[in-house]
C-alpha cells in the first residue's frame, strides 16, 4: 500500500515507519520538523528512513492549509496514518495557540484530505489524556470522556469529534487510538524515562511528582507500533449493535472506532524509578514535589476491545523494555 505517516521524524512515527517498509509498503513520511525538543534527534530518526528506496520524506506543517490538499492529491494515499501532533500535557499550560495549530488545524487538513482524495482508512494518534478526571480504572472505551484536565487532552478528545463527524457524514473509516504513556529507544527527550535516565547519569536529582504517588500504564513502543499497523489493516466498520438513544463512546452506526492501546498493567512510579536505577547500576536522588496542573495521579487501560479488534494487546514489561531503552540510551550518547 501507498501510505501517508505524519509526524514520520517522530518517536512513534519513525518506529512505525520503519515496520512499514520492512514488509514492503510504500511510505510517504511527513514532518514540519519543529523545534520542540531536539532537531537532531528527529534527524537521526529521520536517518534510519532515509536510505530506503520505497521511503520519501516530505517536510511540511499539517496546520498547512494550501499545501496539504495538493500533497494529497498528487500522491492518492491508499491510507494515512496520522501521529504529527503537538505533545505534551504541561507545554500545553504555556503555550496553548500551539494546540490549536497543530492538533485541530492540522487535523481538519488531513480529514479534509482524506475525504477529497477517497482515502481507505484514517488511523490517528488519540491519548489516554482524555480520560481527564475520570477515577474509574480500568479506563474502558465504553466510558465518557468529557472531563479533559488540559488543553491537550481537549485536542485529542476534539480529533475523536472531528474524525466521527467526518464517519458519519462521509464515510471516511477513521480508528483512533488512545496511547498510554509511551516509552523505548529513539523515545522522546521530555518524558520520564528519557528525563530521569538523563539526569541520573549526570549525578542530578529528578523530579518525581505527587511525591510519587503516581501510577502508569506505560507501553512499549514495539507493540504500539504492532497495534497500529494491525488496526490500519483492518478498516473501521459500523457497530451493527450500535444503539442510538444509548450510544457507546467507542463505536458508532458509521465507520468509526477507537480503542486504547496500553499494557493494561499500571506501574507505580517508584518501581518505575526503581527498575532504571536497576537498568543503570546507579541510584537517583528524587526531589519530591506535588501533583502538577494538567497531570492525574494513575492511568489504566482496558484493552479488551483492541484484542477482540485485531488479537493482539502489549505485553512487553518494563524492566525489559527499560533495559532497551538504557542500551540504546548509552549507545546515542557515547556513554
Amino acid at each position: 500500500m501507498k501510505i501517508l505517516l505524519t509526524g514520520a521524524a517522530g518517536f512513534i512515527g519513525s518506529t512505525t515507519t520503519l515496520r512499514l517498509l520492512a514488509r514492503g509498503d510504500e511510505v510517504v513520511g511527513l514532518d514540519n520538523m519543529n523545534d520542540y525538543y531536539s532537531v537532531q534527534l528527529k534527524r537521526d530518526r529521520l536517518a534510519r528512513l532515509t536510505t530506503h528506496p520505497n521511503f520519501r520524506f516530505v517536510q511540511m506543517d499539517v496546520a498547512d492549509r494550501e499545501a496539504m490538499p495538493k500533497l494529497f492529491a498528487q500522491e492518492r494515499f491508499d491510507r494515512v496514518i496520522h501521529l504529527a501532533a503537538q505533545a505534551g500535557v504541561r507545554y500545553s499550560l504555556q503555550n496553548p495557540h500551539a494546540y490549536i495549530d497543530s492538533n485541530i488545524v492540522g487535523f481538519m487538513n488531513v480529514l479534509e484530505g482524506c475525504r477529497h482524495a477517497q482515502v481507505q482508512h484514517l488511523v490517528y494518534a488519540s491519548s489516554s489524556s482524555v480520560y481527564g478526571g475520570n477515577t474509574r480504572m480500568p479506563f474502558s472505551e465504553h466510558d465518557s470522556v468529557d472531563h479533559p484536565v488540559s488543553m491537550y487532552a481537549a485536542t485529542k478528545k476534539a480529533n475523536e469529534l472531528m474524525a466521527h463527524t467526518y464517519s458519519h457524514l462521509f464515510d471516511l473509516p477513521t480508528t483512533g487510538l488512545r496511547f498510554f504513556t509511551v516509552y523505548g529507544p529513539w523515545g522522546r527527550p521530555d518524558m520520564a524515562l528519557f528525563l530521569f535516565t538523563k539526569a541520573i547519569l549526570e549525578g542530578r536529582p529528578i523530579d518525581v511528582f505527587n511525591h510519587g504517588q503516581m501510577q502508569r500504564d506505560f507501553t512499549y513502543v514495539d507493540d504500539i507500533v504492532e497495534g497500529v499497523i494491525r488496526v490500519m489493516d483492518r478498516v473501521a466498520a459500523p457497530n451493527p449493535d450500535y444503539v442510538a438513544d444509548t450510544p457507546d463512546p467507542g463505536t458508532s452506526n458509521g465507520p468509526f472506532r477507537v480503542f486504547n492501546i496500553g499494557n493494561h498493567s499500571p506501574v507505580p512510579l517508584l518501581e518505575y524509578i526503581s527498575t532504571i536505577e536497576d537498568a543503570l547500576g546507579l541510584k537517583a536522588q528524587k526531589n519530591m514535589l506535588p501533583l502538577q496542573d494538567g497531570d492525574v495521579p494513575a492511568t489504566f487501560a482496558d484493552v479488551d476491545a483492541l484484542r477482540d479488534w485485531v488479537g493482539f494487546t502489549p505485553a512487553t514489561d518494563i524492566r525489559t523494555g527499560i533495559g532497551h531503552f538504557v542500551t540504546w540510551y548509552r549507545d546515542y550518547y557515547r556513554i
